[in-house]
């Protein structure tokens, strides 16, 4: 009974320190970003010595997949399933960008430094990623639209989901609710059909009169 008191409270201890160790990295990705942490830094930050990191994490790269759980568990996405309870597929647009622009604005920097790094070669950011993937496809149902016209859907809902496109509208000054409308207006533009920019003016006027009563 004693022995195995004395291994729960070490498997115990061992968890608590790659908790501590997972903590920390994440606060450093939020900071200066994933490729500028090094062991050092958290080890130091944690409280530990390298060895105790190595030893939890003998593959440096592994610290990136517990930090990933450990953010999604505290901070999880908006989930694309439960837009699609909502019939009407633009009510659903705007539904879903307002929840992923909060989302984006509660971890911004996290967000931003993990994408940046991310172009480095980092094996970081696949999670963000696959959700935004799954959330273009949730969104993409309930339109019945040619096969152009669903990529042009495809490529209008990309660029409103993109994390940087709320960023830059953002910085641009917009609130989040500005930002939702211009972007759940530009998808739903992408559903139009295409003006006739061949036709001339004179047709145009033509026809508009021969469609008058």
């Amino acid at each position: 009974m004693a022995r195995r008191y004395e291994l729960r409270k070490r498997a115990e201890r061992q968890a608590q320190t790659r908790r501590r160790i997972v903590e920390a990295a994440v606060e450093l990705h939020a900071t200066v970003g994933p490729a500028r942490t090094t062991v050092s830094a958290i080890a130091e930050r944690a409280g530990v010595e390298r060895k105790t990191f190595y030893r939890h994490f003998p593959d440096p790269d592994d610290i990136f997949a517990a930090c990933s759980a450990h953010f999604r568990a505290l901070n999880p996405p908006p989930d694309p399933q439960t837009w699609l309870a909502i019939a009407r597929p633009r009510e659903r647009i705007h539904r879903a960008l307002e929840q992923c622009y909060r989302y984006y604005r509660r971890n911004e920097q996290l967000l931003a430094n993990v994408l940046r790094d991310r172009e480095l070669g980092l094996p970081v950011g696949e999670g963000f990623l696959r959700h935004r993937a799954a959330a273009r496809q949730a969104l993409a149902r309930g339109f019945d639209a040619d096969t152009r016209r669903r990529r042009v859907l495809a490529a209008a809902l990309e660029l409103a989901l993109d994390f940087r496109t709320w960023q830059a509208l953002a910085r641009g000054g917009l609130s989040d609710r500005q930002a939702v409308e211009l972007t759940s207006a530009l998808v739903c533009a992408a559903l139009e059909p295409p003006c006739d920019r061949t036709a001339s003016p004179g047709s145009a006027r033509r026809r508009r009169a021969t469609s008058r009563p």
